[in-house]
């Protein structure tokens, strides 16, 4: 059974500021929804029902997104808008529990993990990092297709996308012995190193920030010494499990977008709005009469 995944937010988002310095990044808007649905919404739909948050102070406005808005919601009640009222009903899809605990301090990712061990037990858990945001419409869901791997072999899953290899330094990348992954595919990793460099890299396959991981992992962040950046990294634990027990990468079929930059934000809001029904039409006007 898998029902519990971690979405570390306790993050300054220093790569879009200022526009975080009052607002979290996570709640930066992809055309009508901030960047924190999309991702709760990616867990829903693969099945997970219960959404552990790693937060601190400041970061109030995530939860309170997520929780009942009783006087706007009878506003738009009386006011007979039923659309709006459904979207921010089901801001937080049906049956689907939001747990807040907080980090105390940033010590890193693997920190933040182990900051929920409490909340997940003895179970098995996912990690979403909530600055990804993964438009797979039209295709099979890349988080549900990580889920079907892990229930059918029980190994451990890392998705990866495939980068040009002059941009490996950028990113974790995994080691896969060699094998070349297709989209929707899998392989064992043999190894995974944090940005190296390029004619170093093992492989162009780069870590996208969402994993399913067995229970040990959080036995081996107890245990786990500060790493890279002096911080806890949950990188090191992965590599540790990889010496007790296979993992696998899997390669993605959608397009990511790292909205925890200015760039990656634009774009996602540049491919969701050309999507949306109440934006799509004024977007393809605009970019149809502008010269860029």
């Amino acid at each position: 059974m898998l029902s519990k995944v971690i979405i570390p937010v306790a993050g300054l988002g220093t790569r879009v500021l200022p526009a975080s310095k009052a607002i979290p990044k996570e709640m930066l808007p992809v055309v009508d929804k901030p960047v924190i649905q999309h991702v709760v919404e990616e867990a829903a739909r693969a099945g997970f029902r219960q959404i552990v948050l790693v937060t601190r102070s400041g970061k109030e406005s995530i939860e309170n997104h997520f929780d009942a808005n009783y006087e706007l919601e009878q506003m738009l009640a009386l006011k007979n808008k039923t659309a709006l009222l459904n979207a921010v009903e089901n801001s937080l899809p049906k049956g689907i529990e939001v747990i807040s605990v907080r980090q105390p301090s940033a010590k890193g990712l693997g920190h933040a993990v182990l900051c929920a061990a409490h909340v997940i037990g003895s179970e098995d858990f996912a990690v979403m990092l909530p600055d990804m945001v993964i438009d797979d419409e039209g295709l099979a869901s890349d988080f549900s297709e990580m889920v079907k791997r892990y229930q059918k072999n029980g190994s451990g899953q890392i998705m990866v996308e495939g980068v040009p290899q002059e941009h490996v330094d950028r990113y974790g990348i995994v080691d896969c012995g060699g094998q070349q992954l297709t989209a929707g595919a899998g392989a064992p990793i043999h190894g995974m190193v944090e940005k190296p460099p390029v004619d170093q890299a093992p492989s162009n396959q780069a870590i996208v920030g969402r994993y399913i991981l067995p229970n040990r992992v959080m036995e081996l962040l107890k245990t786990t010494q500060p790493g890279a950046g002096g911080e806890i990294q949950l990188t090191d634990a992965m590599l540790e499990l990889l010496s007790e027990s296979t993992m696998e990468a899997y390669s993605m079929r959608g397009t990511v977008y790292d909205c925890g930059n200015k760039a990656g934000l634009l774009q996602a809001n540049l491919a969701f709005g050309l999507k949306h029904p109440e934006t799509a039409d004024a977007m393809r006007d605009f970019l149809a009469k502008k010269q860029f």
